[in-house]
């Protein structure tokens, strides 16, 4: 019984985890925009994304829209990530960093499929791939740390 009530206690510590990194995620990207649209020779899109948050906050299905397709987007990778961490109680902050940063650009190549072959989407997939290291490092803080199935020797205090 009590491996079930761990188990259990993980599954749900991933679901916090990740929905929690997918939040700060997004606002990651809306940071790194931000700033890159500051900068000299920056492409006029880049101010376009900064001003968005703002529709999404004064339109809130515009927000949950976005959210949630996110969600959809880098669930299934997420998943296996997350999975294959708790298999093998993979607690390495820069491992969960690189598999956000996977996660987050592999969810961006589905919305657009030709993005590797246009020269103007490598930055996005930069941003995109930063933000999902931000993200990554989150999931890490929220679930990763103690991540394994298999329940520890000794709690930590």
């Amino acid at each position: 019984m009590a491996v079930v009530k761990h188990v259990s206690k993980r599954v749900l510590m991933m679901l916090a985890g990740y929905l929690g990194a997918v939040l700060v995620g997004l606002f990651a990207v809306v940071a790194i925009y931000a700033i890159l649209s500051s900068l000299p020779n920056a492409p006029e899109y880049f101010s376009v994304v900064g001003v968005s948050p703002i529709a999404a906050v004064l339109v809130p299905p515009l927000g949950m829209f976005i959210y949630f397709l996110t969600i959809i987007l880098t669930g299934m990778q997420t998943l296996v990530f997350a999975l294959i961490a708790e298999f093998f109680s993979l607690r390495n902050a820069l491992l969960h960093m690189v598999f956000g940063a996977i996660a987050a650009v592999a969810g961006f190549a589905l919305i657009w499929s030709g993005a590797s072959e246009s020269p103007e989407r490598w930055a996005d997939m930069g941003i995109i791939g930063t933000a999902g290291v931000v993200a990554g490092l989150v999931y890490w803080l929220i679930a990763g740390r103690d991540a394994g199935f298999q329940r520890p020797l000794f709690e930590r205090a």
